[in-house]
């Protein structure tokens, strides 16, 4: 294996890349088309990487968060739209989906008076932005348990033999 960096400030691909035990030669070899050189030049953060670089590089270093940190921090549309999904335990996600659905539950019968004609009053406005931060805490909770999931199913040690 190569030598590891000593740089500081290490950015979030390097220190993927590192945490899957991988040189940039390394990495490179499982990523078609990206070279090693383009892998320093985006750990070095002389480049920024590619949508599709940062698919293959999650795939390579087996961790699913390198495409949602690239969306809500390398993106113009996800830094706006896309919610920020950080590692948490299961049943910490578990709890905060039944939570969400829990209230989502009791507002439903307001959101149904609220759009059932098509028109949102200004005195059901405040009422259906507090349903919509709801379902987005939803959103948020679900995209966290694929996250989780994604990163404890992928991972080799979880893979059982099937004989």
């Amino acid at each position: 294996m190569g030598r590891c960096s000593t740089r500081k400030n290490k950015n979030v691909y390097q220190l993927s890349r590192e945490r899957a035990g991988l040189t940039r030669s390394q990495a490179s070899d499982l990523m078609e088309g990206v070279t090693a050189d383009r892998i320093e030049k985006i750990e070095s953060e002389r480049s920024r990487p590619h949508a599709d670089e940062v698919l293959l590089m999650a795939r390579a270093y087996e961790n699913s968060s390198l495409c949602n940190y690239f969306c809500t921090h390398e993106c113009p549309i996800g830094e706006r739209n896309v919610p920020e999904v950080s590692y948490k335990h299961l049943s910490q996600i578990i709890l905060e989906i039944l939570s969400s659905l829990n209230k989502a539950e009791k507002e439903k019968d307001r959101l149904v008076e609220i759009t059932a004609d098509s028109w949102i009053s200004e005195e059901e406005y405040d009422d259906f932005l507090s349903i919509k931060n709801e379902l987005t805490e939803i959103s948020s909770a679900v995209e966290a348990l694929k996250l989780w999931a994604d990163q404890r199913l992928t991972r080799s040690d979880f893979v059982r033999d099937s004989k």
